[in-house]
């Protein structure tokens, strides 16, 4: 719409101009005024209404169809609803332009305050979040009440099963495995959002497919029950970490501090087979402290053949496959003894020239942006993750420190690890 001379527009008429030859503009708004002078009397004449700046200008838009002209009218106006609607219907009365037949059709009136309260609406909304998270501190408990009833309203159900989780979860790169319902919402308290329940011992069908696809974090009460959890999720799901709430409290108990210092001091799936052996070396709390407090791996030992602590659902693998083969060929053995501590891997082509250096946590990123890798040597554990990417890389050799809880190997695909003891 075009420039309009009038301090206030509440409506904007709307109408269909059809004329039965070729005109221009001026001669349209030379009609619409000429046409309805004297019509409505004195105080609703376009000519005075626009003097006083109660009728904006009219913008008339023409087009040639054939020998006719076709177009839009608009005309702004501050006058109230029922003298605009007046207005409105005097343009149908025009019904010629010049030496033409014209005929006017009044489409709608519009409501140009509906845009602005919409403005006013979600401004609203903006400045009700920002009290809510800027509450003074007298009023502590009642922002607290609000923001968990907020978040509370965030629990999404997912899956089937329809477990509870939190929004857009399908959208995160990595999850938290919680035990029920109320730990989703103390996480969602504390703005952590990319976090779903099990929903009970048994392991649903939708946590096993999620864990294929995303990085996951079990987080488990620090009593009997979260290790019965533990158990029963790592026999069923491709887990990457393991994280534990402070000894004998509940996820659903943990302020945000502890929350965050739990996570942070998350350790590899792989290390928790150490935890079983509990009976004879200690509590199972305190061999997850040891785990957590470890910053390197032992030194590396002669290859062994790889065993798997945890009891699985599995089915049992062929030996073949199971087993990494017992003999490093020494360029390989060569190049892990010179990563031995480095927590980097590298990668090389068919003639073991290098082709990248990069640091363990980033070799998944890393591998699916090198081309022409045939051999990965790292000094890091080795994963079912990492294996399947490795097939799907068409990789012919992966080497690393230790074999982690790997149920599937590709046929075509050597593995070569330094056991740990």
């Amino acid at each position: 719409m075009g420039k309009i001379y009038i301090d206030t527009v509440k409506y904007v008429i709307h109408a269909n101009v059809e004329i039965t030859g070729l005109v221009e503009k001026p001669d349209v708004v030379g009609a619409i005024f000429g046409q309805t002078e004297g019509l409505l009397g004195e105080e609703l004449d376009l000519r005075e209404l626009q003097k006083n700046g109660r009728i904006g200008r009219i913008e008339v838009n023409l087009q040639p169809k054939g020998n006719k002209s076709v177009g839009t009218i608009e005309v702004p106006s501050s006058l109230d609803l029922v003298e605009t609607c007046i207005i409105a219907s005097a343009l149908e009365t025009v019904d010629r332009v010049g030496p033409c037949e014209a005929y006017i059709n009044v489409q709608r009136v519009e409501d140009t305050r509906n845009v602005k309260r919409k403005k006013v609406v979600e401004r609203a909304k903006e400045l009700v979040k920002k009290m809510v998270t800027t509450e003074i501190p007298e009023r502590k408990e009642l922002s607290e009440l609000v923001r968990a009833e907020v978040k509370t309203a965030e629990i999404s159900s997912y899956g089937p099963e329809k477990l509870p989780a939190g929004p857009n979860l399908d959208a995160a790169d990595s999850i938290i495995l919680v035990e029920g319902r109320a730990d989703v919402i103390n996480l969602l308290k504390n703005d952590i959002n990319n976090v779903i329940a099990i929903g009970g011992a048994n392991v649903p069908k939708t946590i096993i497919d999620l864990c294929k696809k995303k990085e996951v974090t079990l987080f488990v009460d620090g009593d009997r029950g979260g290790e019965i959890i533990m158990r029963e999720v790592l026999n069923n799901c491709e887990v990457d970490y393991l994280a534990r709430a402070p000894t004998g409290t509940e996820v659903e108990e943990l302020t945000r501090k502890e929350i965050l210092k739990s996570l942070r001091s998350r350790v590899p799936v792989e290390q928790a087979d150490t935890l079983k052996r509990r009976k004879e070396e200690g509590t199972f709390e305190q061999q997850y402290r040891s785990a957590v407090q470890r910053e390197s791996f032992p030194s590396a030992q002669q290859p062994q053949q790889i065993k798997t602590e945890f009891p699985s659902t599995q089915p049992k693998l062929q030996e073949s496959e199971s087993t990494a083969p017992t003999g490093i060929p020494e360029n390989i053995q060569s190049e892990l003894n010179s990563l031995e501590g480095s927590l980097k891997a590298k990668f090389y082509d068919e003639q073991m020239n290098v082709l990248g250096e990069v640091p363990v946590r980033d070799v998944t990123k890393a591998l699916q942006e090198t081309k022409g890798v045939s051999v990965v040597i790292l000094d890091g554990i080795i994963t079912q993750r990492l294996v399947d990417l490795t097939e799907t890389l068409n990789i012919k050799t992966i080497a690393g420190i230790k074999m982690g809880n790997v149920f599937r190997k590709p046929q075509n695909l050597q593995i070569f690890v330094k056991q740990q003891v």
